[in-house]
């Protein structure tokens, strides 16, 4: 089962999409980590999750480019991916990417790859197009790719919704 989870900043989204990994069931929880660390407070905002997300039996794997070549550490489980914002901007801007004519393929293979390895998968997304409309050089090609991985995962999504003050509204499928 794919679910993809979409919201704004502190919206809610991660603990609901933790909460249906959670009542996903017994078997190994993964959490998939997308945010390279590129300073200190990455670090340390990494390390601080990392400690939350253990005592709820996660385990994390760290990938920020080319999930299509990720193995999981053990078959089946449910996966948390967290979340496609950065894995977007990673595949768009990073050495290690696929760069702005492989970025959506990438990131579309790499989460059919999980898909079909998992017994449910959890995508974490966000918000887009509600901030503005001046934005920097660039900026522009990465909402664009955010838009195109939103609508093409939310046709293959069993389950859709938006999580606004805390609060699941479903597009698509229902919750459980």
């Amino acid at each position: 089962m794919l679910t993809l989870v979409i919201g704004g900043s502190a919206s809610g989204k991660s603990e609901y999409a933790e909460s249906l990994v959670l009542a996903a069931g017994p078997g190994p929880r993964y959490y998939l980590a997308t945010m390279e660390p590129m300073d200190g407070e990455c670090h340390a905002r990494i390390d601080r999750h990392r400690l939350m997300r253990a005592e709820k039996g996660f385990v994390t794997v760290e990938r920020y480019t080319g999930l299509a070549g990720l193995t999981l550490p053990g078959p089946g489980g449910t996966v948390l991916l967290e979340d496609l914002g950065n894995l977007a901007a990673n595949e768009l801007y990073s050495p290690a990417g696929a760069g702005p004519e492989g970025a959506l393929d990438a990131i579309l293979d790499g989460i059919e790859h999980l898909r079909v390895r998992c017994r449910a998968l959890v995508v974490v997304s966000n918000e887009i197009f509600a901030g503005g409309r001046d934005y920097a050089p660039g900026t522009g090609d990465y909402l664009s790719l955010m838009a195109r991985a939103h609508r093409a995962l939310a046709a293959r999504a069993d389950r859709v919704c938006e999580v606004v003050c805390g609060l699941p509204y479903y597009y698509k499928g229902a919750e459980e």
